[in-house]
């Protein structure tokens, strides 16, 4: 039977790496976000206020044609980060910060409601949770121009947001990840460890505790 997994998590979490890892343990197809250069970008950025409502369609456009493809692929993926995050984390927080108005932000809301209904939900929805340093450290050792002004405010803020969206999002079992204390690139037990939990989970919702035992054995103590 088909499974549908997402695996969501703030900038610099390890999102993309650990989809290719449980990818290639479990024969699954990874689906990554693709590159594609936002056309309202650059207006975006000249000004925010005019522009934000826009650039979020652009963005909520191009996450409905990667569900689509999810949807239609005839074997389990797993995905790289969740249209729910575009809206529930990125949209919400240009809001807070005024970029996006009262009526565009209620606007792109009703839409992406609407059209959630329509998509399947995810078997299970893998959440990767790190700090703002941890995080800050992972996108300076990647060292990717484009993300290299993110200040850990910034960080902090979507790591606010990302709490409050998973705590109460009910559409499938969640499966909390500590990526603080896991490193499953540099030590392959700690992804034999996240996949064991991932095969345990798939059908309940929960926040799985690592335990010191847990991580001691990772490790090979």
């Amino acid at each position: 039977m088909k499974k549908y997994i997402a695996v969501a998590g703030n900038i610099g979490v390890g999102k993309s790496t650990l989809v290719q890892l449980l990818c290639d343990r479990l024969g699954w197809q990874p689906f990554f976000e693709p590159v594609a250069e936002n056309p309202y970008l650059a207006d975006f950025y000249r000004d925010m206020p005019a522009w934000g409502f826009h650039s979020q369609i652009y963005f909520l456009t191009h996450r409905l044609r990667i569900q689509k493809e999810v949807v239609r692929f005839p074997g389990s993926v797993i995905q790289d980060r969740s249209i729910y995050e575009d809206a529930e984390v990125f949209a919400a927080n240009l809001y807070r910060q005024g970029t996006l108005a009262e009526r565009d932000y209620q606007t792109y809301r009703a839409l992406y409601l609407t059209l959630t209904e329509f998509l399947p939900n995810p078997d299970l929805m893998i959440y990767l949770r790190a700090s703002a340093e941890t995080l800050q450290n992972r996108i300076r050792m990647r060292n990717r121009s484009y993300e290299r002004a993110i200040s850990s405010d910034y960080l902090e803020q979507l790591n606010d947001l990302y709490e409050q969206w998973i705590a109460g999002f009910t559409l499938c079992p969640v499966l909390t990840v500590p990526a603080d204390d896991l490193d499953y690139v540099a030590h392959p037990r700690h992804l034999d460890l996240i996949l064991s939990k991932v095969q345990e989970k798939l059908t309940g919702k929960d926040e799985v505790v690592f335990s010191a035992d847990d991580l001691a054995r990772a490790r090979g103590d």
